[in-house]
């Protein structure tokens, strides 16, 4: 029991980690990269469905997203959702491509980049702890219960510690690497 308790804080705390490292993701750092499209949905023969099943989108340079539909026809609607996302481009069409040049970021919208991409890392690191809090009460209640020693624990609590650190550590990563995106030039 002791060890499934500490599978499904791993896996849990894995789960944070992917969610953390997708919303980086979907964060403009003045560089062009597709992912910032996930969350883009396309309202396509009447189905809303993400803008990667409608279209084949690259980045042919280093500030520009090339959205090209698989249907011609379905060319509006995709700039319809790329103008009423958050994204805050506004793309140029010619009738085929869609174009996104992604601007310069200025000093003050990296600094909020920034204080975004620092609030959602707390957010992980404080969901990794609640996750830690739950493993240690599961296995008071089983020691309590008479399925764990003191010893057994200790030593289980240190093991859920140990995961709590270096899930934490891995959010921190995913942080300083954003970060350096964010500050390039």
């Amino acid at each position: 029991m002791q060890l499934e308790i500490h599978k499904a804080i791993e896996e849990k705390m894995s789960k944070t980690v992917n969610v953390v490292n997708d919303e980086f993701k979907s964060i403009r750092a003045g560089r062009a990269n597709p992912a910032m499209l996930d969350r883009i949905t396309v309202e396509y023969y009447g189905a809303v469905v993400p803008l990667n099943q409608v279209a084949t989108i690259s980045t042919p340079e280093p500030r520009m997203i090339s959205i090209q539909p698989f249907d011609v026809s379905s060319l509006k609607e995709i700039e319809k959702a790329i103008q009423k996302s958050d994204l805050g481009i506004n793309p140029s069409t010619d009738g085929k491509i869609i174009r996104l040049i992604i601007p310069q970021l200025t000093e003050e919208r990296r600094k909020d980049l920034i204080k975004i991409v620092k609030a959602k890392a707390e957010e992980g690191r404080v969901a990794i702890r609640n996750e830690r809090r739950w493993g240690n009460d599961s296995l008071k209640k089983m020691e309590k219960d008479g399925e764990l020693t003191e010893d057994d624990l200790k030593q289980a609590q240190d093991e859920v510690q140990k995961l709590t650190d270096a899930y934490i550590q891995k959010i921190e990563n995913l942080l300083v690497t954003k970060e350096k995106e964010i500050l390039e030039v």
